[in-house]
């Protein structure tokens, strides 16, 4: 059970210390006026061309140009080009003041915003705190997106309401603490209120506008979508220099979801930047004279979901078999390349909550065998792995130490935009996919994956306890509290295995040598703002 409140002094420490840890400070601001220097800068030591374009390619299709009716990474990372949110994130993760020009906590339950003069929507149009209040009364209401409610209303917690304070200000109010606010707000990205209302949801989704460094041209989102710079842009944090306009004219995403296609228009020059680089792929660019890679550290976390409401997987013992049957540590070492970490449970090993009694399922066929057959599969059953294609070699590997214990495994490939319905009705058997975990805290990784009904949950594990203390752990204003019920949870989920415990690479993308400015982010996201084009 939750424990009850300490003294108002305890609180208020605990509270300093959770705000310190998200914010750095307790009140967080920016000097800038606002004011955007031209694009055509010399960006480390080169000259870019102003009017050059800029393509990236991209590993699936965008679900929607509309910032509130998504749950995407690819979709994000496209979004964020158009639209700026009142904070944004360095690329090590670091919350930076954006449209915000400062920020600070009133309590444990109320932030106030200072809006940043100056800012406009690509209309022309002044952003205003009617705007900011519209964004988020959009995101969190029932109904408000055109009488359906947005599926990012959990990416905000407890957020109760929005008040405007006075015509720079807004005032956020939480009906209970949430410890990582400020870490999960650069995920919300601010929408124009008059020309939403008046064109409606939809075709606000088809043309959108935003108050970020690019703006639409023309698109199809399983094709191409085409950005133009927006020369009246503000510049973005300036905590992120240069804070300037765009320094590419055009902005270019194209949908390349085949591995080897990407990776050969890399090659060729045809895009610049490709997402998400299979590790096998790795030293074929490092070898290429026209092109670079580039890695960091990541905050997905890698895993192989099964159902646990269909046989065979609503056994435990098969659940555990299928962990010991599966050689993770071979896959990270051999088809990874090294290029990856082997978390023992469904927690990041950076986690500051890490569950660190938890060793990781060794290989063990023979273990495996011993438990089917309690199980009653000694003979083994048919089975398919289902995953995206940047994830196939993987899912292969699997399936062939499978196949080893007398599992009749194979791997289908599919594009996420059609998988994803699948298994939120529970048609899938078992999945191999990721889950984003940008705060590195345990609640928005366990909570959407493992808690009944959450929105990531395609396993369909429910367990009550393991619900309870996620529950009581998500609104805790005591890390050590909240840490000791996560680990409970971790040992829980870790013995009854709905998933099997995968692995988190490293984020590897590549780029032309041409391109200046430009370094993946750990939470996978294609910021394109300040990132140039060498001018010939």
């Amino acid at each position: 059970m939750r424990k009850k409140s300490k003294s108002i002094a305890s609180l208020l420490l605990v509270f300093m210390l959770v705000l310190l840890a998200g914010c750095g400070s307790q009140e967080t601001s920016s000097n800038s006026s606002g004011s955007a220097q031209p694009a055509g800068k010399d960006l480390n030591g080169s000259k870019v061309d102003p009017n050059a374009t800029l393509v990236v390619g991209l590993k699936g299709p965008v679900v929607t140009l509309d910032p509130a009716n998504y749950r995407d990474l690819v979709t994000e990372s496209v979004l964020r080009n158009i639209f700026d949110g009142l904070v944004g994130t360095t690329p090590d993760g670091k919350v930076v003041p954006e449209i915000a020009e400062s920020w600070k906590a009133i309590s444990p339950t109320v932030y106030e915003f200072k809006i940043r003069k100056g800012v406009t929507f690509q209309d022309g149009s002044p952003l205003t705190v009617d705007d900011v209040k519209f964004t988020f009364d959009r995101l969190i209401n029932e109904g408000a997106m055109d009488g359906k409610t947005s599926p990012r209303k959990s990416l905000l917690g407890p957020l109760k309401k929005i008040d405007i304070v006075d015509d720079s200000t807004v005032r956020f109010e939480f009906s209970s603490p949430w410890s990582i606010f400020m870490t999960m707000l650069p995920h919300q990205q601010i929408v124009p209120k008059a020309y939403l209302e008046k064109v409606g949801g939809a075709e606000f989704a088809k043309k959108p506008i935003g108050a970020g460094p690019f703006k639409f041209v023309e698109g199809k989102l399983d094709d191409k979508i085409t950005l133009e710079r927006y020369e009246g842009y503000y510049g973005g944090s300036p905590d992120v220099p240069p804070a300037a306009p765009a320094q590419v004219k055009t902005l270019i995403f194209r949908v390349i979801a085949e591995n080897s296609t990407r990776m050969a228009s890399l090659m060729s020059g045809d895009i610049q930047i490709a997402q998400e680089i299979p590790t096998d792929m790795v030293p074929q660019l490092q070898a290429n004279n026209n092109t670079d890679v580039k890695m960091t550290e990541s905050t997905r976390m890698h895993m192989f979901e099964m159902n646990v409401k269909k046989a065979p997987f609503d056994k435990v013992e098969v659940r555990q078999a299928m962990n010991y049957a599966i050689n993770m540590q071979q896959i990270v070492d051999k088809v990874l390349n090294g290029y990856a970490v082997r978390p023992a449970g469904p927690v990041l090993t950076t986690s500051p909550a890490l569950n660190k009694d938890l060793k990781p399922y060794p290989y063990d066929p023979e273990k495996a065998k011993q438990l089917l057959a309690a199980a009653g599969y000694a003979n083994g059953f048919p089975l398919v792995i289902d995953t995206e294609a940047v994830s196939k070699s993987i899912a292969e590997a699997a399936a062939a130490d499978l196949r080893k214990i007398g599992i009749d495994a194979s791997v289908r490939v599919w594009d996420w935009g059609v998988l994803s319905p699948l298994l939120k009705k529970g048609e899938r058997e078992m999945v191999l996919t990721d889950w984003g975990n940008s705060t590195q805290d345990p609640s928005d990784l366990l909570g959407p994956t493992l808690r009944g009904g959450d929105r990531g949950n395609y396993s369909f594990y429910d367990n009550k306890e393991v619900n309870d203390l996620l529950n009581n752990a998500d609104t805790s204003v005591n890390d050590k509290d909240r840490y000791d019920m996560y680990k409970k949870a971790q040992q829980i989920i870790y013995e009854e295995a709905p998933w099997v415990f995968g692995y988190v690479t490293k984020n590897i993308e590549g780029t032309t040598k041409n391109v200046v400015n430009y370094e993946p982010s750990m939470d996978g996201m294609l910021t394109m703002t300040d990132v140039g084009i060498k001018a010939k």
